[in-house]
Protein backbone atom coordinates (compact mmCIF):
# COMPACT_ATOMS: atom_id res chain seq x y z
CA UNK A 1 0.00 0.00 0.00
CA UNK A 2 1.45 3.62 -0.76
CA UNK A 3 0.04 6.31 0.03
CA UNK A 4 1.59 10.61 -0.92
CA UNK A 5 0.19 13.56 0.15
CA UNK A 6 -1.89 12.98 2.46
CA UNK A 7 -3.76 15.20 4.08
CA UNK A 8 -6.23 14.73 6.72
CA UNK A 9 -8.90 17.32 8.57
CA UNK A 10 -11.69 17.30 10.90
CA UNK A 11 -13.34 20.53 10.23
CA UNK A 12 -11.30 23.62 10.57
CA UNK A 13 -8.61 21.35 12.44
CA UNK A 14 -5.77 19.21 10.16
CA UNK A 15 -4.46 16.26 11.81
CA UNK A 16 -2.36 15.01 9.17
CA UNK A 17 -0.50 17.12 6.56
CA UNK A 18 1.44 16.14 3.58
CA UNK A 19 1.71 12.36 5.19
CA UNK A 20 3.35 9.70 2.81
CA UNK A 21 4.10 6.24 3.52
CA UNK A 22 4.78 2.79 1.52
CA UNK A 23 3.79 -0.34 3.29
CA UNK A 24 4.95 -3.41 1.67
CA UNK A 25 2.84 -6.60 1.67
CA UNK A 26 3.83 -8.89 5.21
CA UNK A 27 4.98 -6.10 7.20
CA UNK A 28 2.80 -4.40 10.47
CA UNK A 29 2.83 -0.67 10.83
CA UNK A 30 1.09 1.43 13.56
CA UNK A 31 0.61 5.24 14.35
CA UNK A 32 0.53 6.75 17.20
CA UNK A 33 -0.22 10.26 17.71
CA UNK A 34 1.38 12.42 20.82
CA UNK A 35 -0.92 11.57 23.47
CA UNK A 36 -0.45 7.83 22.22
CA UNK A 37 -4.24 7.07 20.96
Amino acid sequence: MRTEGLVKRYGKRTVANGVSINVKQGEIVGLLGPNGA
